[in-house]
């Protein structure tokens, strides 16, 4: 087993992503729906990840190093369109995590991620969408005191602070709050049915 060709091979499926990404930022089209080339780049490279984890188990860092083991995880977090890949990995990389063999943040951001899928709330309060009055807001999350004491056990800053964090980030990406709020929302529902997130 060469660890060294899978960690290459995953940073090279991590850098088609963001390439891509990339170039939807450059034309000023990130915020307009899911992209079609963009869906079929994270279910492509979830398959592959998929395949990989089946032969060595969860990249840790101790398996593939720190910048492909960070890689499998923007892989799996993009891989909105897989509900049970994304629900296997995260089982994977808690044990990891109570290992200590990858970043109890990143289990945060996957938990989340998985939770506002499922439209369930957040424990961290880490998933950022558009609110009704055109802000970058936290998608719902259970309690804010909670989620402020969890994001400081494991290092990261208050939900007030993220939030400055990430509207700035928007701005200078160019993103934009969807034209017709209530229209993204009823086609964020419907893509969370035929994907398999909900019912």
């Amino acid at each position: 087993m060469n660890y060294n060709e899978i960690a290459e091979k995953i940073i090279e499926l991590k850098n088609t992503d963001l390439e891509f990404r990339e170039k939807l930022i450059e034309s000023g089209k990130l915020g307009e729906g899911y992209n079609q080339e963009m869906a079929e780049i994270h279910n492509k490279n979830a398959k592959t990840l998929n395949e990989i984890i089946d032969i060595i188990g969860y990249p840790t860092v101790d398996k593939v190093g720190k910048e492909a083991n960070e890689a499998t995880w923007l892989i799996i977090q993009h891989s909105i369109g897989q509900p049970n890949f994304m629900k296997k990995c995260a089982k994977l990389l808690e044990i990891a995590v109570h290992q200590n063999k990858s970043d109890s943040k990143s289990l945060a951001y996957l938990t989340d991620r998985i939770a506002v899928f499922e439209n369930k709330p957040q424990l961290y309060g880490t998933q950022f969408d558009w609110d009704e009055n055109g802000e970058l807001s936290p998608n719902i999350f259970d309690d804010l005191k909670k989620v402020n004491q969890r994001r400081k056990s494991i290092g990261l800053n208050s939900i007030e602070e993220q939030t400055k964090i990430i509207r700035k980030q928007a701005k200078n990406n160019k993103q934009s709050p969807p034209t017709d709020f209530e229209k993204r929302k009823h086609e964020i529902e419907e893509w969370r049915k035929t994907v398999g997130w909900t019912k």
